[in-house]
């Protein structure tokens, strides 16, 4: 009877065993294509890979549900040998709440469509709280516990002189000192701090961006001052704001941005810019920076939202409505096609005619969010704002508008996002 026992238990340890294992490895997984899937970085370097990336961060993320409904087999037996173990019990709490937190939250955000921005937004910050938490936890619960950590004594700091068993004698243990400072005890410690004090300065800005707001509107945050401050344009005069923008009709922006881009962020001043509409038009325009800003501008208030699942609310746009660009150019018979141009040179996106000007009235060229310039880090000097679409259409740096006879495929419509981007 004790060897079945023995062989059952033995089971029961290799299940455990495997349990953790293949975690293990679903969260390195989801690590690697989650930094990859954030990182700017890559976005350019990647291309169409990146929406490989995403899938399989998606797929990876929905099989972390098999290793929990695993661990619920054997939970029941697993819980009653953690008796007397508060501390462990806790740990398999934490686990599994991390898991579900990440489960949960990243359904949302690969359903936020079906769900809406009032959904994806707060999931999106809910999937980085739980990945903020649960990274540094599992690589210190990972590396406390490979196998040569495991002895907590051995090189130990004693309260006493070392006994014969230190020296490979025969003294019992009982006659041994007590460790004071074992040298598990110290590298768990090290570790431990190390984590903090590499990850807690990076938490601290995503935890002020996440819940002060950018723009002030919630908490007093002073994001987009910073970005204003350090913003790399040098556009003179500055874009009078209109009574509208200053204060903000809409009260100030609610939400932060964050900043994405496929090339470095480029920077211009009066000499290189300009703005051109041409293509199928009966006059081709151009202006350069002291002609544009003397066109007349208007005032909308909107919310902005990206395809990675989060939005900015109530912002407070001023510039030049689509509409009235392509009425001034006059649009041929010919066009069927609006395609915008980045000034970094790559990035471009389009509209149909009928999108533009029968299905959206609130497309503008602008100039100024909340009564002050847009900063170079979120598309400045001037940007395309499309409301009723995601931002991989609002084209940052915008410097030339063509109208063309065929259709055309963006950027991100080329490598896999949707055509047709509504929210």
């Amino acid at each position: 009877m004790p060897k079945v026992l023995d062989r059952l238990r033995k089971g029961y340890g290799r299940k455990l065993a495997s349990l953790h294992a293949w975690n293990g490895w679903i969260i390195a997984a989801l690590a690697v294509t989650g930094l990859v899937l954030l990182g700017g970085f890559w976005r350019g370097v990647l291309g169409e890979g990146r929406v490989w990336i995403k899938w399989i961060h998606i797929v990876v993320g929905l099989g972390s549900l098999l290793p929990v409904l695993f661990y619920l087999l054997l939970a029941t037996k697993h819980w009653k040998q953690l008796k007397g173990r508060p501390w462990q019990r806790a740990n398999v709490l934490a686990v599994l709440a991390l898991l579900l937190g990440w489960l949960g939250s990243g359904i949302l955000l690969w359903q936020f469509k079906a769900v809406g921005p009032a959904w994806s937004n707060p999931a999106l910050v809910v999937h980085d709280l739980f990945t903020w938490i649960g990274l540094p936890l599992i690589i210190y619960h990972s590396i406390t516990r490979t196998q040569w950590l495991k002895d907590a004594n051995r090189r130990a700091i004693r309260t006493g002189n070392e006994t014969a068993s230190d020296t490979g004698g025969g003294a019992h243990p009982a006659a041994m000192p007590r460790p004071l400072y074992s040298r598990r005890s110290f590298i768990r410690g090290a570790i431990g701090v190390g984590l903090a004090v590499t990850i807690g300065p990076s938490f601290l800005r995503w935890l002020g961006s996440s819940f002060n707001g950018l723009g002030g509107a919630i908490g007093g945050g002073d994001a987009m001052e910073r970005l204003l401050a350090n913003d790399s344009n040098r556009m003179v005069p500055a874009p009078i704001p209109l009574a509208a923008s200053a204060p903000p009709t809409g009260g100030g922006a609610v939400g932060h941005f964050r900043v994405y881009t496929v090339t470095p962020i480029p920077s211009f001043d009066n000499h290189n810019w300009s703005f051109t509409i041409d293509g199928l038009v009966d006059r081709k325009l151009s202006w350069n920076w002291e002609q544009f800003v003397k066109l007349k501008r208007e005032v909308q208030v909107s919310d902005f939202h990206c395809v990675t699942g989060w939005s900015v609310y109530n912002n407070t746009w001023e510039g030049i409505p689509l509409k009235a660009l392509l009425a001034e150019a006059g649009v041929q018979a010919a066009a069927r096609t609006i395609k915008f141009y980045s000034g970094d040179g790559v990035y471009t996106d389009a509209l149909t005619l009928e999108q533009a000007m029968v299905q959206m009235d609130d497309v503008i060229v602008a100039v100024l969010h909340d009564g002050k310039p847009i900063p170079s880090d979120l598309g400045g000097p001037v940007r395309l704002i499309v409301p009723a679409m995601y931002a991989y259409k609002s084209v940052k740096w915008l410097n030339r508008i063509e109208l063309i006879a065929d259709g055309h495929i963006g950027y991100w419509e080329q490598r896999g996002y949707d055509n047709d981007a509504w929210v």
